[in-house]
């Protein structure tokens, strides 16, 4: 399995909804171009913020075509969410998504969630996974869903496992396992930041991206912010990211992505904010708010910032 090098801002799309409630495959499309085109390094296709429980298996299949289609013709990544609590499951959906959607870099892996098999079982389930998988894997490790806690031992464990190659890091914040991580990183594994409001200090620690659901409504910003970070302007990329911190809490106002597909909606860039049960709309005013400041971040090009 050749390796995969995760860095940058990977934008998880949402799954648009036409006006009769089906998915809107020509929107997404436009939208997964959209952001590629300002500079994200790929897409995530039926992350969280996709609804991929609530879609159909043929409406998964759509969705995941189509963002394929899209990273290929911009020779982008795309990181496609898979697999499920149950270990044998999990691996016979990763071979047929191998064999569906060619050129996929990654898929993204949630720890087993509900059943709580402990850090030795959640370590042994990688493993599994990955002896079987044709594909890379990205651990996401979001113990707020999951209900499984992982320390850094289990993380550098799970690290350590042929054809894991990053993990999306998202525990609710900037705790001490994520420091103790990026301390010492794994060679070869990417640490993503998948807690919007925390992108800047972990790239400040050095993560190698993120895979952030606000990205949407201000791409271009999200990867300048990564790029000052790397090259070391540390006055703008703190400025910057003082004000993509504030987006970010806007986003989630709401249970993500109602905000965000609210925003898009209002920028004419999604037919319809419509999200599945049992999600609901975001309020009038939820989405103002983060509108108000997409827009500033979108119409300024300096962010109001010497260079």
């Amino acid at each position: 399995m050749e390796h995969t090098v995760l860095k940058g801002i990977y934008v998880p799309l949402v799954t648009p909804f036409a006006e009769d409630g089906s998915v809107a495959l020509d929107a997404l499309e436009k939208l997964a171009g959209s952001v590629l085109d300002d500079g994200a390094a790929g897409l995530v296709a039926l992350g969280t913020t996709g609804e991929p429980a609530t879609l159909s298996a043929d409406e998964r299949r759509a969705v995941t075509e189509v963002c394929a289609a899209v990273c290929a013709e911009r020779g982008a990544q795309l990181v496609v969410g898979s697999g499920g609590p149950g270990t044998g499951a999990a691996a016979e959906e990763l071979a047929a998504l191998a064999a569906r959607v060619p050129g996929v870099a990654a898929a993204l892996v949630t720890v087993p969630s509900f059943v709580r098999p402990g850090e030795a079982g959640t370590v042994a389930h990688f493993r599994a996974l990955a002896a079987a998988s044709p594909v890379p894997l990205v651990a996401y490790h979001i113990p707020y869903r999951t209900g499984q806690q992982l320390t850094v031992g289990a993380l550098r464990q799970v690290a350590a496992v042929p054809g894991v190659v990053g993990v999306k890091y998202a525990t609710g914040g900037l705790d001490q396992d994520a420091v103790e991580l990026l301390a010492d990183p794994p060679a070869g594994f990417a640490v993503l930041a998948g807690e919007d409001p925390f992108l800047a200090p972990m790239l400040a620690l050095g993560a190698a991206g993120g895979i952030l659901a606000s990205a949407h409504l201000a791409t271009a910003r999200f990867v300048e912010l990564a790029a000052a970070w790397e090259r070391g302007d540390v006055p703008r990329a703190r400025a910057l990211g003082h004000r993509l911190t504030a987006l970010t809490v806007a986003a989630f106002a709401a249970p993500n992505p109602a905000v965000v597909k609210g925003v898009l909606h209002a920028q004419g860039r999604i037919p319809t904010p419509d999200v599945r049960l049992p999600l609901l709309p975001a309020g009038p005013a939820e989405v103002a708010a983060a509108l108000e400041l997409a827009t500033a971040l979108g119409t300024d090009p300096g962010t109001g910032l010497d260079h």
